[in-house]
């Protein structure tokens, strides 16, 4: 490998966004760009109850609108399948969780704010939207639910007549009597109870679908945003009862997915029927308030949790009682997220017992799912408020009681109780590295100074460990084309991460050229046999490793075709900027000559996989200052430090952006955002007017830095990072808020988001 190669290109190489230009200049390409001849539009009509049932819909006025081609309710779609979740969990009692099944459109019963009732398909948009206010429907209103805590309450108004409670399931982990003993023998017990805000996922790009019936080919052609075209081929093919080769799927660029788009929702069927039935391209593209009702919501979990310590601080037993909506239906992967976070439960510490009882909850709301970190944020922010809570009960500092609780270096690798095995870790190294940048032990100092301008301020950390870059392959495939230039076709799909620069330095590293000249190819189910898509922070150490083995595969190659040409041994040959040579020599050949004189096709392909047989653990410490207005409640942060252990860097730059927009996130859910449901299930915060987001004024920059042990499971020591921030942001933001608080009121609990109106409600509360 060339050593200036690697330095300009490899591992670790600090190079720009390739595909940016096209994004800042408006030249990037997504899926409501593609404009087909003849096309036409969907719209779906929703419910605008939290809960009712439908005694009949009359929609004969709105298909003799002019300019309607199609009108379809539940009626007309009764061959297609509903959504069901893929995740449907094992219950404490043995017995499976009953599918709650998401209607294509509502012919009963709508759930929540959002269901779909009808689609109409038209010349344009606007004239499908006057269609359907010709739609007659009567509704019969029934009692709502919204709140968690409350659809459990007795007496509660029931989402579905066979669900007792609103329980959708009750699941556990752990070990229960073993966790029991450790409560028996403990010194002192420290108890939270935290609730975990329920969020909107509000990417760049609204989510869209435009599909075609080939007849040729006797099949649709699908253009989604999505996470990967492979899973949504799936999801469709479940729905509408056929094979795989029946649909083929491509998704072009994708403004932002966050989990959120990895998901089938029913608008895509019902573009896919519509375009069947009419035999003419239909697009269906939602607008921003759809989205805030229809698109699946994050996070949402109540949880109690006690540790049982010993004399000195030393953790024993970790229980919890999880409270987890579901909303209104069973989502794609929404049972899953419920269980999965729990396995996280211990944290970085050495806690020998855990116990996790879990209950899904229903209730008249957008279901929800998978947003950036899946549970593990939930398990974070929960381990972490408890830690800040047992130093106080038991007189320690912060750094102090996480010292003594760490998994030791030499523990590894380390089982937990949660049945998750990390293979390296030194969270007192990143610890230790993060309290010196951040300045901790001059922090009175600082509070003094902000005390003396009429400010309190906070300082809160957080030591966070996730598990992502699940066991599993990413298959990447290289080839020299004509002209020179390299194609890398893989089955992650970018929703803005910077793949098509990440994975050509990665493969320049051993083909010797600029990045410039190798292409990524994603998103096309025609192009490749599979694709694992892109979610859980796999795509780099997954399919990075993957391009890597390709690269090196092709290279050797290309090395030997270069060698016979040249007459002279393939150690001998190198390859760079563009050209195969003769070490020390002028002796080469172009790569596009090379191409030329190749007798077999394959001489010119590389393939690669990387098969992994465990999870990464990703590792660090975030600690956070804020400064807090008493008399309004507002909060700033002047100082935001990380230090993070993702095992390897393939390009800082990328890495810092992928960190930086994870605080940010976890910012929003701190101080920010909220999804506020009223009693009878009507969405509050439908609009950017009520649903607060974070904004630049807002924000720090961010002291980031890495303090890597590479990973053992991975062949290139990554553990994954596109989730870490969000994972390691809001116990650190929430422990400083509370520190603040703590320190000048004795305010010892306050929940996300704290809002300037809730500090200050509790600040006159406490004064």
């Amino acid at each position: 490998m060339n050593e200036l190669v690697q330095a300009k290109f490899g591992m670790g190489a600090a190079v720009r966004r390739k595909e940016d230009a096209a994004f800042v200049t408006g030249h990037g390409h997504y899926t409501d760009d593609f404009m087909p001849q003849g096309l036409l539009h969907g719209y779906v009509l929703r419910s605008p109850y939290g809960h009712a049932r439908i005694n009949s819909i009359d929609v004969a006025a709105a298909r003799e609108h002019p300019g309607v081609h199609l009108v379809l309710t539940s009626a007309e779609i009764g061959h297609l399948k509903p959504i069901r979740s893929v995740t449907l969990v094992k219950q404490v009692d043995g017995t499976a969780t009953p599918p709650r099944d998401i209607p294509l459109l509502c012919g009963e019963t709508v759930r929540h704010v959002g269901d779909a009732v009808a689609f109409i398909v038209a010349d344009s948009v606007q004239t499908a939207r006057d269609a359907s206010e010709l739609i007659e429907i009567d509704y019969e209103m029934l009692d709502a639910v919204a709140g968690t805590e409350a659809a459990l309450a007795e007496g509660a108004p029931l989402v579905y007549d066979d669900a007792p409670g609103n329980i959708a399931f009750n699941s556990e982990l752990g070990d229960k009597a073993k966790t029991n003993a450790a409560f028996e023998k403990a010194a002192k017990v420290t108890e939270v109870k935290l609730v975990n805000n329920r969020l909107i996922c509000n990417y760049m790009e609204p989510r869209s679908c435009l599909a075609e019936w080939v007849g040729d080919e006797d099949r649709w052609s699908v253009v989604v945003c999505s996470q990967g075209v492979f899973g949504m081929r799936n999801a469709l093919t479940a729905v509408m009862g056929v094979e795989a080769d029946k649909i083929h799927v491509r998704t072009p660029d994708v403004g932002g997915g966050f989990g959120t788009k990895v998901f089938i929702y029913r608008e895509y069927p019902l573009v896919l029927e519509a375009a069947k039935q009419l035999g003419k391209p239909v697009k269906w593209t939602s607008d921003r308030s759809e989205h805030f009702v229809a698109d699946a919501h994050g996070r949402d979990n109540v949880t109690t949790a006690r540790m049982a310590m010993d004399e000195s601080g030393k953790f024993l037993g970790l229980e919890i009682k999880l409270l987890a909506a579901m909303g209104a239906y069973l989502h794609y992967f929404g049972p899953y997220i419920a269980n999965l976070g729990p396995t996280m439960s211990t944290g970085v510490y050495d806690i020998p017992a855990l116990y996790v009882d879990i209950i899904g909850v229903l209730s008249n709301t957008t279901p929800t799912d998978a947003y950036r970190g899946a549970g593990r944020p939930e398990a974070a922010y929960l381990i972490e408020r408890l830690v800040d809570q047992c130093a106080v009960d038991m007189g320690l500092a912060p750094e102090e009681i996480r010292r003594r609780n760490f998994i030791k270096p030499e523990q590894m690798p380390y089982t937990t109780p949660g049945n998750r095995m990390y293979d390296t870790g030194e969270f007192d190294g990143h610890m230790t590295l993060a309290l010196e940048r951040a300045g901790w032990a001059g922090f009175d100092k600082r509070a003094a100074e902000a005390k003396s301008h009429g400010r309190i301020r906070g300082i809160g950390m957080a030591t966070y460990v996730e598990a992502c870059a699940f066991a599993g392959s990413e298959p990447a495939f290289l080839e020299l084309l004509n002209d020179g230039t390299f194609t890398l076709k893989i089955g992650t799909q970018s929703n803005g991460q910077g793949h098509a620069t990440a994975y050509a330095q990665l493969a320049a590293q051993h083909l010797g050229g600029d990045y410039e000249i190798i292409q990524v190819r994603q998103g096309d189910t025609d192009e490749l046999k599979s694709g694992g898509g892109t979610g859980g922070s796999r795509s780099l150490p997954l399919g990075g490793a993957s391009v890597m083995q390709a690269a090196e595969a092709l290279s050797v190659k290309l090395k030997k075709l270069a060698s016979d040409e040249l007459e002279a041994d393939a150690g001998d040959i190198e390859l760079l900027d563009g050209k195969a040579q003769i070490a020390g020599t002028d002796r080469f050949i172009t790569f596009a000559d090379l191409a030329a004189i190749a007798k077999d096709p394959d001489d010119l392909k590389g393939d690669g996989e990387f098969k992994q047989a465990e999870a990464t653990y990703p590792n660090g410490t975030h600690i956070c200052e804020v400064e807090i207005d008493p008399a309004t409640g507002i909060i700033e942060i002047p100082k935001y430090t990380i230090v993070d252990d993702f095992g390897a860097t393939v390009n800082p730059l990328l890495l810092a952006g992928q960190v930086h927009g994870g605080v940010v996130q976890g910012i929003g859910q701190c101080i920010n955002e909220h999804v506020v449901y009223d009693e009878d299930g009507q969405l509050l915060t439908a609009s950017f007017m009520d649903y607060s987001m974070p904004v630049a004024s807002e924000l720090p920059n961010f002291d980031f830095e890495t303090r890597n042990v590479p990973s053992t499971t991975n062949v290139m020591g990554m553990k994954g990072a596109g989730e870490a921030g969000t994972i390691g942001a809001c116990p650190a933001v929430m422990n400083a808020i509370v520190d603040a608080l703590r320190r000048e009121y004795g305010i010892g609990h306050i929940d996300m988001p704290a809002t300037p109106l809730a500090v200050w409600k509790a600040i006159q509360a406490a004064t």
